[in-house]
Formats: C-alpha cells, sequence, structure tokens
C-alpha cells in the first residue's frame, strides 16, 4: 500500500510548462504562481490536510510559515475552498495559484489514487483507521485526522453503538453508547471543533460547506482486518453541528436464529413458520431494540439459491450477501410502499419490508401474503398482540389480518452479565417482590452479577441479550382477530395458548444468569398486565 512517505521521491512526469498569459494573469491577481515541480514539501505539511479533501478540491499544502499553511490552487480565490482547507487544518491558510498541469502532477506524486491510509477517494467513504496503539498512518500526523481516527478507533474498541459529538460554547463533547448506556469520552477542545465535524462529514462524503440543514452519509472503516461500516447524521445546533455515528459492526452480531436468545419451544416454533412458503412475520418493539437484527436473522435463515429474496429498507443496516437490498429515497419518491410494488414484478419468494408506517404500505404488504410470499417487517408497538390492532388503524381489513399473519415477535435489549467477572449473587428480597417470586419456590442458583472488571469497564455488563414475546397465531387467536377483537382479548388467548410475556421471558434469563433483574425490570416498564 503506498503511503505519503513512500512516494515523495517518486520522479516527476513531464508536464506541459504554463502559459505565458495565465503566469501574467495569475500574478496580476493573486501574486506570483507556485512552482510545485521545485518545492520539496515536508511529510508533516502533505499529511496537514485529509487526502480525500485534497484529491476533491485539488489543494496541493506546500509548505508553512510559522502557523500559517501554504497551499497551491489553480483558483486561489475559491474563498470557499480556502475556508474549509482552513478548518480541517485547525489554522489559518493561505492560498497560491499554480497550473492545473502541475497540480495534477502533484496530486499523482504526492497523493496517488487507490493509495495513501487514513482517508478516502470522494464518494467512497472507504477510510483506514489505525488501530489503538499502532502508528503505521502518516497522515497520524495531522491532529484533526488523528484525533478523528482515534475517535472512531476507541469507539469500535469499547463495542460503542453510536458516537455522539455534540457542540458546545468550549468545543466538542463526546460520548458513546456503550450496551444502550450514554458514556462520556474525552471532549474536544475548541480550535478543532470545526475542523473535525469538517473531517467527519468529508469522510461520509457529505457537503462541508452547507451547516443549515441536516446531512445524511457513510463511512466504511477498515480497522486492521476488520470492516465496519458507519451511519452518519448531522444537525444544526445553536453552537455547530451534531454529528451521530451508528456503528454497524457486522462481526459483533451473528445473524443467525440460534444466536437469538430464543427458548427452545419458540425457536423451534418459529423455525417452523420459516419454512412456510407464505403469510406475514412481525416484530415489533422501540428504536433500539434489535429488530433489524432478528429480521436480517431470519432472512440469513431463508438465504437459499432456491430463494430469491429482496428488501427495502431505510437506511440498508448490513449488505447481505445473496439478497437483493433496496434503500427507501422518499425524495425522488421510492417511499416503502412504491418500492414494495415495484419488488412484486420481481418474482421474489421473501420480501422484507423495513417498516410499516402508513396505510399504502399495510395494504400492499398484506396483498403480498396473500399471493403467495411471505413477507418480514416491523411494526411500532409495545407489546405483540398491539400489532394486530396496529394494522387494523393503518387501515388492514380483519378478516385478511387473520388470513395472513403467522407470528408477531415483540422484543427489547437487556444488557448481559460480564463473564469475566460474573460471580453468584442471590436477589434481594426486594428484587424478588418485583419480580414475583417466592424464596425457596424458584432455583436461584445461576443467579449472577458483575462485579466491574476491564473487560466491562467497571459496570458489570458486556454485551446485550434480547428478551422476546412470542404471539403465535393459532386457530383461536385467527378468530379473534378476524371477529376484531381488541388487544387484551388477543392477549388473553395467546397467553392460554402458552405465549410467555416480555417480563417472563426477561426473569427466565435473569435464573440462567444471563442478566438481572434490574435490568430486566427497566426493559418491561411498561408492560401491559
Amino acid at each position: 500500500m503506498s503511503t505519503v512517505g513512500d512516494t515523495i521521491a517518486a520522479p516527476r512526469p513531464a508536464q506541459p510548462a504554463p502559459s505565458a498569459e495565465w503566469a501574467r494573469l495569475a500574478a496580476e491577481i493573486v501574486g506570483p504562481v507556485v512552482d510545485l515541480a521545485t518545492e520539496r514539501p515536508a511529510v508533516d505539511v502533505l499529511a496537514a490536510l485529509p487526502r480525500d479533501f485534497v484529491r476533491a478540491r485539488k489543494v496541493i499544502p506546500f509548505a508553512r510559515r510559522g502557523q500559517v499553511l501554504r497551499v497551491a490552487m489553480e483558483n486561489p480565490l475559491d474563498l470557499e475552498t480556502v475556508d474549509a482547507a482552513s478548518r480541517l487544518a485547525g489554522g489559518q491558510v493561505e492560498a497560491a495559484a499554480s497550473p492545473a498541469p502541475e497540480i495534477a502532477a502533484a496530486l499523482d506524486r504526492y497523493y496517488p489514487a487507490g493509495g495513501g491510509t487514513g482517508s478516502n477517494s470522494p464518494g467512497q467513504g472507504d477510510l483506514v483507521v489505525a488501530a489503538t496503539g499502532e502508528d503505521d498512518e502518516d497522515t497520524s500526523s495531522a491532529p484533526v485526522v488523528a484525533r478523528v481516527n482515534d475517535l472512531i478507533a476507541a469507539a469500535i474498541a469499547r463495542r460503542a453503538s453510536d458516537i455522539h459529538v455534540e457542540p458546545r460554547a468550549d468545543g466538542l463533547r463526546v460520548r458513546y453508547r456503550i450496551d444502550g448506556v450514554m458514556i462520556d469520552a474525552d471532549p474536544i477542545e475548541r480550535r478543532l471543533r470545526g475542523p473535525v465535524v469538517s473531517r467527519l462529514k468529508i469522510m461520509a462524503n457529505i457537503s462541508i460547506a452547507e451547516r443549515r440543514i441536516p446531512q445524511d452519509g457513510r463511512i466504511q472503516v477498515k480497522l486492521a482486518s476488520r470492516r465496519v461500516d458507519l451511519r452518519v447524521s448531522s444537525l444544526p445546533t445553536i453552537h455547530g453541528e451534531s454529528v451521530v455515528l451508528r456503528v454497524l459492526d457486522r462481526e459483533s452480531v451473528s445473524l443467525h436464529p440460534d444466536a437469538l436468545g430464543l427458548a427452545g419451544d419458540d425457536r423451534e416454533r418459529l423455525q417452523r413458520i420459516l419454512a412456510l412458503p407464505d403469510g406475514m412475520v412481525l416484530v415489533t418493539g422501540p428504536t433500539g431494540s434489535g429488530k433489524t437484527t432478528t429480521l436480517y436473522a431470519c432472512l440469513n435463515a431463508l438465504n437459499q439459491v432456491d430463494r430469491k429474496i429482496i428488501t427495502v429498507e431505510e437506511p440498508v443496516e448490513f449488505q447481505l450477501p445473496g439478497i437483493n437490498q433496496v434503500p427507501v429515497r422518499p425524495e425522488i419518491g421510492m417511499t416503502f410502499a412504491s418500492a414494495l410494488r415495484a419488488m412484486l414484478r420481481q418474482s421474489p419468494n421473501v420480501i422484507l419490508v423495513g417498516e410499516i408506517r402508513d396505510r399504502e404500505t399495510a395494504e400492499v404488504a398484506v396483498n403480498a401474503a396473500l399471493t403467495g410470499h411471505l413477507v418480514f417487517s416491523t411494526l411500532h408497538t409495545n407489546d405483540a398482540p398491539g400489532a394486530v390492532t396496529r394494522l387494523g388503524d393503518l387501515g388492514a381489513r380483519p378478516f385478511l389480518v387473520s388470513a395472513v399473519l403467522r407470528a408477531v415477535v415483540a422484543q427489547r435489549l437487556v444488557r448481559r452479565i460480564c463473564r469475566r467477572c460474573r460471580r453468584p449473587a442471590a436477589p434481594t428480597d426486594g428484587e424478588m417482590v418485583a419480580a414475583g417470586w417466592i424464596r425457596g419456590a424458584v432455583d436461584l442458583g445461576q443467579c449472577a452479577r458483575g462485579s466491574g472488571c476491564a473487560d466491562c469497564q467497571g459496570t458489570g455488563f458486556a454485551g446485550r441479550t434480547a428478551i422476546f414475546e412470542m404471539f403465535f397465531i393459532t386457530g383461536a387467536v385467527r378468530q379473534l382477530i378476524g371477529a376484531n377483537a381488541g388487544a387484551s382479548a388477543l392477549r388473553a388467548q395467546a397467553r392460554q395458548d402458552g405465549m410467555r410475556s416480555l417480563r417472563a421471558d426477561g426473569l427466565r434469563k435473569v435464573l440462567a444468569g444471563e442478566t438481572t433483574i434490574e435490568e430486566v425490570l427497566g426493559a418491561t416498564a411498561g408492560e401491559s398486565p
């Protein structure tokens, strides 16, 4: 792999000299022309600006005068580019003129396409981040690039699901969401507030010139041999732009039904439903409850050469080999409903609709399930039986819902006890009452707590697991749905049919030593009686 340092002494191909008229006009407007053929920029000067920015804007840093970075541009009067370079460099930038052939030659010499590390080519979002403790990146000498790389690498090393970069008057507050809990990281000083945000936006291939409206982008990070996707969102605030990066680490997620944590009987019933040729399976829960992981696990189990699987998502979180994934783009009319209609003309066997959120999508999804397709989707409801009521609110007719619905899975995430510092610990009397247990009537031998260690950063928890409410549509439930029964009647019948509530499933995992009573009670505080 080429680096800046490797290419400094590379021979320069012959280039045509700039015309005398160009040099005369440039000198009259912005001063003398810089001869990049005779300049020998130091490595730290070349690394003062990210390689992706340099190649996109055709800006060559060639010298420093005190704290001022000097750059060569064909048009030094491009104040937007000069201002962006100043923010990225963290200091003043002075622009000088150089003809286009000279700049092109310098780009090939110092920043070859596809070479270099620590940055991405424009539009590709392909960043290589040096792993913590290593220094094999020439761009790590640039303070802004190094700071952003360290920020991302530390988040991945700490298993963060989100990175929050929030502007304040005195700088940037940085927080990681780890196992669902927000934790402060080292703040970023005021002088780097603008450059760090600009660097993140450039990496995500979103406009650094636009700061008035929200923007979205994506970065692909390579950490050693590991690839991680970052979904990026910027939002204007009174102190600047807030940037949130959602960490989508495929290696940290097992996309297989057996790894979901389902009880044995629930897992067997779900496997029977996945073997059906048609119908609808819904997953419900709040944002961040692991719905996408459950759906992807189901699709992976079905991903065989004899099945065509198409998904429509907003956004596509993980790329699944062998599956056709379509991103929603409402700004051009590509909604869930319109994409679903187009998908049906592609003759799929299995369809995933990221979310049913309106009447049109509900109608098309139900009709797809009626016409021989196995349809998966999500809804935002508090429990599994509530999904039936929600479909009715969206205009789906009860007799059609009763005909197509096969199962509804409600889920939440709870923190898992750290395996390294796990210690046996019986519940307190207060916890026994909250759980509805009678001491001596249940086996508490596996109950445990984490005492806190380096692996779990002192929290006693490392990773998360899901708790489930599996609502399978039996004959009795189907009759209630067709009769437009309410959620309470559906829930009562489901419990007669053996459905465990979210809390009951969570307490089962407490007795297995996987989590704690506090975690389960917190995750199921709004559960219906």
